[in-house]
């Protein structure tokens, strides 16, 4: 994927910003279309034939990306210099890239929650196994990332796009041949009804008796005390918060209600339980635009300083391989070393919460904004003193190694934490909210380096916008990191009260068990 925007720009002749903008609308894409990977194996198929079905889009997309690569009747000719992508070429580049999303983005909404469902979190050992098997799930990807960033991007420059391209294809058939050949012992959830009709009927419902009044007892709100209709599902108890949204479960006059009339407390608490959760999506947002900036203009940085380290010249293109690094040696010594220690000291299964493993994370990246500026102010001052003799690239990898540590805890922790707190028949859909926060992060960064450039252009002594033009040496790049860092900073504290505000589902019934108790 980070060699993506190279190739955009070089054999497809989009200017930098087109690059750019292209690729962080494709990922955002992607990690949105997981949404809807995640529903469907919630509703309709289960997890691997949902991962098997997107997967064939997958490597058709990727077969049509090798194939515009390869062929020179595909690709705009040599001599274009500007809007050089359309007929032909456009249908089959845009058309290639669209079934590319749909199948990544099917693949990755169901791919975290098959391998979860294999684990039983009521029983302690499932949980600490849950958690570690979140952690193994981050560092295979980074492994595979990491092949992706030195290997085909070098394949791709030095010997041929395709190249590049046809590695990756091969790699997704092989990858979901032996995730079929997984299907005699795969433990399967049964299928329920479609996640998003129970939540708009609980809307609906609640705003058709907005006018009519709570009962005292939570008891007498409608619930289908029926152990066989429960036998797979996850009865969930009634609790306090969002309590306008109790009046779907009234019951009506009928003798008989019809099941558009009124909604289970179960049905009802579900949808509380995603209501408490989008706070914390909405809070990781700010994260996840910060990786996406830091992810283009780190490439943009590379271009100017010295590509050579330890005598080998380095693309910028890879520049990514910092953090998969550091991933790679700290995902094993997290789980070997740091989780059983707070293990002993905190009971948790996973050593800590998955919301202060999430914290730790957010912390991490305000961290990691600062060090950019500071490296990106060393990066300038030094390439006007001396053009001739510019930084290595290699410092850049103090804020990515940062930055990657960060994702290693918000990332897992936010994947671990949607499919435990979510309802049982949604959890491949909350799941997907770990890729949704990315989605609008790389969505709303082109956005946001627009708007930053419109304010500092107005308030700016020399009338210019912080990251504006060509030249890197003119703009205050390590301005705009350090507002990211204050940014964060205040995003934090959002988030702070959010986490803090949370009601584990574990919580939750034990002290609704403990109330009853008493009485």
């Amino acid at each position: 994927m980070v060699s993506m925007v190279i190739y955009f720009h070089y054999l497809l002749k989009f200017d930098i910003p087109t690059s750019s903008n292209t690729l962080t609308n494709f990922l955002g894409s992607v990690c949105l279309l997981s949404l809807l990977g995640g529903f469907i194996s919630d509703t309709y198929l289960n997890r691997l034939y949902t991962i098997l079905i997107f997967g064939s889009l997958e490597v058709i997309g990727l077969s049509m990306v090798t194939i515009q690569a390869y062929s020179k009747d595909l690709r705009p000719d040599i001599t274009c210099e500007k809007s050089c992508i359309k007929g032909g070429i456009a249908l089959m580049f845009y058309g290639s890239l669209s079934i590319l999303a749909i199948g990544t983005g099917g693949v990755k909404g169901a791919l975290p929650a098959l391998g979860a469902d294999q684990f039983d979190s009521k029983d302690p050992k499932g949980a600490k196994q849950l958690g570690s098997y979140f952690n193994w799930y981050m560092l295979s990807t980074t492994f595979g990332a990491m092949i992706g960033v030195t290997f085909v991007v070098w394949v791709s420059i030095n010997k041929d796009w395709y190249w590049g391209f046809f590695m990756g294809t091969m790699a997704a058939i092989v990858g979901f041949i032996a995730i079929a050949l997984g299907k005699p012992f795969y433990h399967y959830p049964p299928l329920r009804s479609s996640p998003l009709l129970r939540i708009a009927q609980v809307i609906v419902v609640a705003f058709k008796n907005r006018r009519l009044t709570l009962p005292e007892n939570p008891d007498e709100l409608f619930e289908i005390n029926d152990i066989d209709k429960y036998q797979y599902d996850e009865k969930l108890p009634h609790t306090n918060q969002f309590r306008l949204l109790d009046k779907a479960a009234i019951v009506p006059l009928e003798t008989f209600p019809q099941p558009w009339k009124v909604c289970t407390v179960t049905q009802v608490e579900e949808v509380k339980v995603l209501t408490r959760m989008l706070p914390i999506l909405a809070s990781t947002i700010i994260m996840n635009t910060c990786l996406a900036q830091l992810q283009t203009f780190s490439v943009l940085q590379g271009a100017f300083m010295d590509q050579h380290i330890f005598g080998k010249k380095f693309p910028p293109a890879s520049i990514p391989i910092f953090p998969l690094v550091f991933m790679t040696f700290l995902i094993p010594i997290y789980e070997f070393v740091v989780v059983p220690f707070a293990r002993k000291i905190t009971g948790h299964p996973s050593g800590i919460t998955q919301l202060q493993r999430v914290g730790v994370g957010l912390i991490l990246s305000i961290i990691s904004m600062g060090v950019a500026g500071i490296i990106e102010v060393k990066r300038r001052d030094q390439s006007i003193k001396d053009p001739f003799n510019p930084i290595s690239l290699f410092w850049l990898s103090f804020q990515y190694g940062i930055f990657g540590l960060a994702d290693m805890f918000t990332i897992v922790g936010l994947m671990e934490f949607f499919y435990k707190e979510a309802p049982s028949g949604m959890k491949s859909l909350a799941t997907s909210f770990a890729w949704l926060s990315l989605s609008f992060g790389y969505f709303l960064s082109s956005a946001f380096v627009d708007i930053m450039n419109a304010v500092t252009k107005k308030i700016a002594p020399s009338k210019k916008g912080w990251i504006e033009g060509d030249n890197l040496d003119e703009s205050n790049l390590n301005l705009f990191y350090w507002f990211l860092a204050v940014l964060s900073t205040l995003n934090f504290v959002v988030y702070l009260l959010c986490a803090s505000w949370y009601k584990y589902k574990e919580d939750t019934a034990e002290s609704e068990t403990e109330s009853r108790n008493d009485q």
